[in-house]
C-alpha cells in the first residue's frame, strides 16, 4: 500500500498559481493530456489534465459505435446528472457534462483510485496474507455500511442503484469509499419522456442469451450474479428493496468467498436467484468462522419474498450496527 501512495503526484505552485489559459473556455477544450484508464461494455474512461484547475479528472464517453443511439445517449445523460445530483460523501462528485469536437457526450467526474471490492475478494480468494490481515471482518462491515449510507440517501430521493456488485464499490487507499457506476440507476419520477425510455428498455430487455460470464450486464439492467428476483422476472415496480438483496449477495460473497446463486449458466443462474434459497454461510464455507449473527443479516437480505428483507437501508445498517455492539462483548460464533 505504501508504495501506491509513493506515486502521487504532489501539488505545486506551478499548478496552483498558473494563470488562467488566454483562451479561456469553461468546455472541452479545458481537458488534455488525455490518457486510456478503462472501456467497458458501453463507455470509455480516460483520464485528462483540467487547465483551468490545474487537475487531473476523469473523462467517461460513449464508444463511437453507439455514440448517436438515442437511447444509449438518454441512458449516458441520465448516469451523469443522477450521479452528479446524489451529492453524498460516498458518491463520486460530476464535474461537467458536454458534447466534445466529434459531438460525442462526455462528462467529467473526480478521479478515484483504489481498490475495488472485487479485487478484495480476489486477493482474499488467493490466501493473500496482506489482504487478510486488512480487510477483517471489522474492515468490510464498516465499508459496506458507507456503501447502504450511500444507497439509503440515494433511496430518500427517488433513485435505486440497480447494480450493486463488488466491482462497483472502491475502497481508497485514504479510507475512503466510493460506490460507482450508477448507469443502469432507477429514477422513480417518470414523466411522459421518462415512461418513452422505459418503452424502449422493456423492447430491449428480452431474456438474455446464454452467456459463459455471468457478471457482465445482460439486457436486463444489472448484473445477473446480483440481481434480486424482481430483476429476474423484469417487474418494473422494483424499489430500494431490490438494492439490500444484490447487497445481501454481495455480503455473501465478502463472507464465503462465493457466490451465492452461481449456476451452469445465466439462466439457471436466474433460475436460481427466483427459486432456489443459497446454503447459509456457515455451512457454506465453515473455516471462515463466520459469526452467527452475521449470517442472519446476510440471509434476511436475501429473502426471495422482498416483503421479507430489511425495508430500508436504514434497518440495514441498524442491524450492522446491532451486530458490532454485541460483538464487543459475544463469542464470534455468536
Amino acid at each position: 500500500m505504501n508504495e501506491k501512495l509513493d506515486v502521487y503526484p504532489k501539488v505545486s505552485l506551478a499548478q496552483t498559481d498558473q494563470p488562467l489559459p488566454k483562451f479561456f473556455t469553461n468546455g472541452y477544450g479545458r481537458y488534455s493530456q488525455f490518457q486510456p484508464m478503462a472501456r467497458g461494455g458501453k463507455a470509455e474512461l480516460y483520464t485528462c489534465y483540467d487547465t483551468n484547475l490545474g487537475r487531473t479528472v476523469a473523462f467517461k464517453t460513449l464508444h463511437r459505435a453507439i455514440t448517436n443511439d438515442d437511447y444509449e445517449q438518454r441512458r449516458f445523460i441520465r448516469e451523469a446528472r443522477v450521479t452528479a445530483q446524489l451529492q453524498h460523501p460516498n458518491t463520486v462528485p460530476v464535474y461537467d457534462l458536454g458534447i466534445d469536437i466529434e459531438d460525442r457526450l462526455y462528462f467529467t467526474m473526480k478521479k478515484v483510485e483504489g481498490d475495488t471490492l472485487r479485487d478484495v475478494i480476489e486477493a482474499l480468494k488467493r490466501d493473500d496474507p496482506e489482504a487478510a490481515a486488512t480487510y477483517t471482518v471489522e474492515r468490510i462491515l464498516g465499508i459496506l455500511i458507507q456503501v447502504c449510507n450511500a444507497l439509503a440517501y440515494a433511496h430518500a430521493h427517488g433513485v435505486v442503484h440497480r447494480d450493486i456488485k463488488p466491482s462497483n464499490v472502491l475502497v481508497g487507499f485514504f479510507g475512503e469509499v466510493i460506490l460507482l457506476d450508477w448507469g443502469v440507476a432507477k429514477v422513480w419520477d417518470l414523466s411522459a419522456e421518462e415512461d418513452q425510455m422505459a418503452r424502449l428498455e422493456a423492447v430491449r430487455n428480452d431474456d438474455p442469451p446464454e452467456v459463459e460470464d455471468l457478471t457482465g450486464t445482460g439486457k436486463r439492467p444489472g448484473t445477473p450474479l446480483y440481481m434480486s428476483p424482481e430483476q429476474v422476472e423484469g417487474d418494473k415496480g422494483i424499489d430500494e428493496r431490490t438494492d439490500i438483496y444484490s447487497l445481501g449477495v454481495m455480503l455473501y460473497e465478502l463472507l464465503t468467498l462465493q457466490d451465492a446463486s452461481r449456476g451452469a449458466s445465466v439462466r439457471e443462474t436466474f433460475h436460481n436467484i427466483v427459486h432456489v434459497d443459497p446454503e447459509p454461510p456457515r455451512k457454506v464455507a465453515p473455516d471462515r468462522m463466520i459469526p452467527r449473527a452475521l449470517e442472519k443479516i446476510c440471509m434476511k437480505a436475501l429473502k426471495k419474498d422482498p416483503d421479507k428483507r430489511f425495508q430500508t437501508m436504514i434497518e440495514m445498517v441498524g442491524a450492522f450496527r446491532a451486530y458490532r455492539l454485541k460483538a464487543l462483548q459475544s463469542s464470534p460464533d455468536e
